[in-house]
């Protein structure tokens, strides 16, 4: 006679209650071992002062844009006030990261992932005067969903579809905003 295997006796659910089981200080350590290389000060220097070059040609092509006033922003005073803020944020790393730090990690190939993520958002940038923003916009948000963010094909469609469709209920039906499209 072959017992029944209850579900509480599978192996993720013996996993999941040794987990429960440990102190903070156990949990903390299994995570620490399963985390990625630091990636040391060198790194830390390195990305750095990429931000506090990003953050002077932001506010270069920002003052460029022309700023106007508090009370009457133009077109720069945003993308200003952005790169002042990512370039205080660049200092206070090179002062803090000089010992290496504690958080930052190595590069990994998932590193591409926010490479290729802002390369599709420039892509989209290029096309969107070209042929509106639908067509552009449906495929930034398949790739991120489909590749980065390992949906299944159907979901991908499916969400992407679906944020285009409100994305225009938004911006182009409800506020009748000028963003280029060919509906």
């Amino acid at each position: 006679m072959q017992k029944h295997k209850d579900k509480q006796d599978t192996p993720e659910t013996d996993e999941i209650i040794a987990t429960e089981a440990l102190t903070p200080e156990e949990l903390a350590e299994i995570w620490e071992s399963d985390a990625p290389a630091k990636a040391g000060p060198v790194a830390h220097l390195a990305s750095s002062l990429v931000l506090v070059a990003f953050s002077l040609a932001g506010v270069i092509m920002s003052v460029n844009l022309d700023l106007g006033t508090p009370q009457t922003p133009k077109a720069g005073m945003w993308p200003f006030i952005v790169s002042i803020i990512i370039g205080v944020m660049a200092v206070v790393q090179l002062i803090v990261g000089r010992g290496g730090g504690r958080d930052g990690e190595r590069f990994t190939k998932y590193s591409w992932f926010a490479l290729i993520g802002f390369a599709t958002l420039i892509l989209l940038v290029i096309l969107m005067p070209v042929i509106g923003f639908e067509v552009p916009s449906l495929l930034l948000c398949f790739v991120w969903m489909r590749w980065l963010g390992a949906e299944t094909w159907r979901s991908a469609t499916l969400y992407s579809t679906l944020v285009v469709v409100i994305f225009y209920l938004i911006f182009i039906v409800g506020l009748g905003t000028s963003i280029p499209h060919v509906i």
